[in-house]
This record gives structure tokens, C-alpha cells and sequence, in this order.
């Protein structure tokens, strides 16, 4: 899978349109919660630590001066046809928790999250440091 494949399961499931700033933070938690549940990326593609929260760049370039995105803006050529229905019931485990708040509270709940914090501005977040962080959420929980 690629995050365009996610990003494109995402809007397909939601309908309609939501911001790129909300595309943006569901993709990052559908690979942060999948780093966790099963040890493995979800997609290879990396987030950077942007001012607003973790932004996938791939992603970005696609929705670019954008505010709302509705699935049409994935390119089906940009997708890996590399789907797997454990993939997809972690991504609707995501939408199930994440999905009802707004892109500006997805945003400031990663601020208070670790990764965000310690990662230098325009960073990547470390996929390692991703998988720690909330892999201890699940210990603590």
C-alpha cells in the first residue's frame, strides 16, 4: 500500500468533503495506530513535522492550495492496487475515533502527542519514534 491508497479509502469511506488538513492527520493515525497494533508501516511514505501537525509531502503535492478534498483528487494511476483488508479494518478502526473531529482538533492533539514535539521543525518523525509513542499508549490503556 502507498498513502495514496489510504488517502483515497479514507475519502471514499467519509463521502463528501473534508479539509487536507483532516486527510492529512487520519492518514498519519491510520500509520501511527498500524505501527502499533501491528508492528509494521502501513505505507513507506513519511511524515514531516510541519507547523500544523505531521503532513505527508506525497499527499501534500497532490492537494496543494487546496482547503477541501473530496476523493476525486487521487489519480487512480497514483495508487499500488496493493490492498489488504487488515490494512483496511485498522483505517476503519481510525475513522472510527478520529473521524468525527475537525482538521484543527486533529491538528492540536498531535502538538500534545511526543512525536510531534521532539521532532525539529520540517523534519521527518521517525517511523521508530511513531511506533514507541503509541505502542505505549496501548500498554497504558
Amino acid at each position: 500500500m502507498n498513502v495514496f491508497d489510504v488517502a483515497k479509502y479514507i475519502l471514499t469511506s467519509i463521502g463528501g468533503e473534508i479539509s487536507a488538513m483532516k486527510l492529512q492527520k487520519l492518514c498519519y493515525y491510520s500509520q501511527a495506530w498500524t505501527l502499533a497494533w501491528d508492528d509494521k508501516e502501513l505505507f513507506s511514505e513519511e511524515f514531516l513535522r510541519w507547523d500544523n501537525g505531521p503532513v505527508c509531502r506525497e499527499l501534500f503535492n497532490v492537494h496543494q492550495g487546496l482547503f477541501m478534498v473530496k476523493s476525486d483528487i487521487i489519480d487512480e494511476d497514483l495508487l499500488s492496487g496493493d490492498w489488504s483488508v487488515e490494512r483496511q479494518e485498522n483505517i476503519d478502526k481510525v475513522l472510527e475515533d478520529y473521524g468525527r473531529y475537525p482538521g484543527s482538533d486533529l491538528s492540536e492533539m498531535t502538538h500534545r502527542e511526543l512525536p510531534w514535539k521532539v521532532t525539529p521543525r520540517n523534519e521527518i518523525i521517525s517511523k521508530s519514534l511513531i511506533k514507541s509513542y503509541y505502542s505505549g499508549l496501548l500498554a497504558d490503556g
